[in-house]
């Protein structure tokens, strides 16, 4: 996988909105919607830093997909990966609960 993709799937790991990754990374949001757009480009070191580091993954991970300073999460099941993204999407203050709440029925199984 390419940049594009790398960032999209890091980006949807997240659970930010785009506006929410360019604000925080202060990239400008033409930009980002440009970075994953198919032939988009590629942003400078400095840029892929910043947006690197709110996305929580390395730059070596959006260039080549690999990571080998931070844990690699690609391997969980993608209906995992979306129940986490929706918790992270859930106040902080509700998330605990609905966490203890799955593992509670997880139980019951």
């Amino acid at each position: 996988m390419g940049f594009r993709e790398n960032l999209r799937e890091a980006l949807e790991y997240s659970g930010l909105e785009q506006k929410e990754l360019a604000y925080k990374a202060n990239v400008r949001l033409r930009s980002i919607e440009n970075y994953l757009r198919e032939n988009g480009s590629v942003p400078i070191a400095d840029k892929a830093v910043q947006i690197a580091q709110v996305l929580g993954v390395t730059v070596e991970y959006l260039v080549t997909g690999k990571n080998s300073r931070k844990e690699d999460y690609s391997f969980i099941d993608p209906e995992i990966r979306n129940l986490v993204r929706v918790i992270k999407k859930l106040p902080k203050n509700k998330q605990p609960i609905v966490i203890k709440s799955a593992l509670h029925l997880a139980e019951m199984l």
